[in-house]
């Protein structure tokens, strides 16, 4: 992953939608590594960024914390939240057993209608993904997991991702970024589509976890690079579907 420029930040001073637009800037600056994981993120500096209060700063790194994108380290601050290979390998895990369950569910209970407008949301992610913007990339990779949340029909599960979801968007920006892997993804995201369409829970099951595996490969692999790791490792994938 290459660290992105952070010019172009400033936002416009409304006071009705500040505080929101502050969180999104940040959160899209993370995402899209404009501030790299570890980088400390000086109240001062992001105030003169952003061109906004130190009480906004404030507001929304208290938020990103909550949403596990934002550490505070004793002696330094606030930092952008540093995943190691274990936490990662455990969220990929997570993702591997839940995520397959939603998919099998929404095969089962979605209507033709909500089939539609996942095709659409999938054609609309495939576009942005041949565009490299990380953060539009996210949005749209958002978009399409929630109509899965929407229409599984299990508010438990989808709820435990959602609780997740920050830090599995972190992730998820670690392996989009890697060189060729959003024509892998498209690829991926494609056959569980088309699975779903099908009613074929079993293929719905497999390449749903065929896809969590790939992406958690490409981000451990990238992350344990980084560290000068050599084992990388395997998450661990139920073979049962419902």
């Amino acid at each position: 992953m290459l660290r992105q420029p952070t010019n172009l930040m400033k936002i416009d001073n409304n006071r009705v939608t500040l505080r929101e637009k502050v969180l999104v800037t940040l959160r899209h600056a993370i995402l899209n590594f404009q501030f790299m994981p570890g980088d400390r993120l000086v109240e001062r500096d992001l105030c003169d960024l952003l061109g906004v209060s130190r009480t906004s700063i404030r507001e929304a790194l208290r938020h990103l914390e909550s949403e596990g994108l934002v550490d505070y380290l004793e002696n330094k601050g606030p930092i952008v939240t540093q995943l190691t290979l274990e936490s990662a390998k455990e969220i990929y895990e997570l993702r591997a057993s839940l995520e397959s369950l939603i998919v099998q569910l929404y095969t089962l209970n979605a209507s033709d209608t909500q089939l539609q407008m996942l095709e659409t949301t999938l054609h609309l992610l495939t576009r942005r993904l041949t565009m490299g913007n990380v953060a539009n990339i996210l949005d749209s990779v958002n978009d399409f997991y929630e109509l899965l949340y929407e229409g599984c029909g299990n508010q438990t599960a989808a709820k435990l991702l959602r609780q997740q979801q920050a830090r599995v968007n972190l992730l998820r920006a670690t392996s989009v970024s890697q060189e060729n892997r959003y024509m892998e993804s498209i690829e991926e995201m494609s056959a569980i589509v088309q699975a779903i369409k099908s009613r074929d829970l079993q293929t719905a099951h497999q390449a749903c976890i065929n896809h969590v595996r790939r992406a958690s490969e490409v981000a451990l692999s990238a992350m344990a690079a980084k560290e000068g790791v050599t084992h990388i490792p395997q998450i661990f994938v139920s073979k049962e579907y419902i």
